[in-house]
């Protein structure tokens, strides 16, 4: 797999090894320890991989909303939507992985490079986004604003392997216990026809 990893790679082209019958979401709410930690645990995942995503800075999307060109963490997932749609895991993203109201932060890490952002990449990927978060707002599901940015992705780069799995490979660090651990029990208890105790494996 190549260090950068382009839209169409991510979305199911043969350079990616992602097979016809999978989708791929990207993700970024705060440190990728605890996102990539959380959607390897939901049944019909087949991979989360931990990297830095690097958004469209020349699309906008129909709401207005402009992404910012700098690099985030994120975390590219590949799923199996005959077992888990696209919908279930924007469920899990904003209900469980982050906080969306934060704005260029997520619990202790601050900065931008932590923001609340979904990549999509298509057309059908921005509508369901955008679609799911009129939902949110008119549900008042948060006491605060939505600050989450919708933008279309335009590169995704991997981090090295030290970087990957880092919860379940470090299950008893202070970081991991006091702020990625949370996250599993949440996804149990709220999600739990979706909850796998054991994790994907890596690709």
């Amino acid at each position: 797999m190549t260090a950068i990893l382009m839209v169409a790679a991510l979305l199911g082209a043969a350079t990616s090894g992602v097979r016809p019958a999978e989708r791929t979401a990207v993700f970024a709410g705060g440190c990728y320890w605890g996102v990539e930690s959380v959607f390897e645990h939901v049944r019909g995942v087949k991979s989360a991989i931990s990297g830095f995503a690097f958004a469209d800075t020349s699309a906008r999307s129909p709401d207005g909303i402009a992404p910012r060109g700098s690099y985030v963490e994120a975390v590219s997932v590949v799923y199996d939507p005959s077992q888990v749609s696209y919908e279930q895991l924007l469920d899990i993203f904003f209900l469980v992985t982050h906080d969306p109201t934060q704005r260029d932060r997520q619990g202790p890490d601050v900065g931008p490079q932590y923001r609340s952002v979904v990549f999509t990449g298509g057309d059908e990927q921005q509508e369901t986004v955008l679609a799911y978060l009129a939902r949110l707002r008119a549900n008042g599901t948060y006491d605060g604003p939505i600050v989450t940015e919708v933008a279309p992705l335009r590169a995704f780069r991997p981090v090295d392997a030290s970087q990957q799995d880092y919860a379940a490979h470090h299950p008893t660090e202070p970081y991991i216990v006091i702020n990625d651990a949370p996250k599993l029990a949440a996804l149990q208890h709220r999600f739990p026809a979706l909850y796998r105790r054991e994790e994907t494996t890596r690709r």
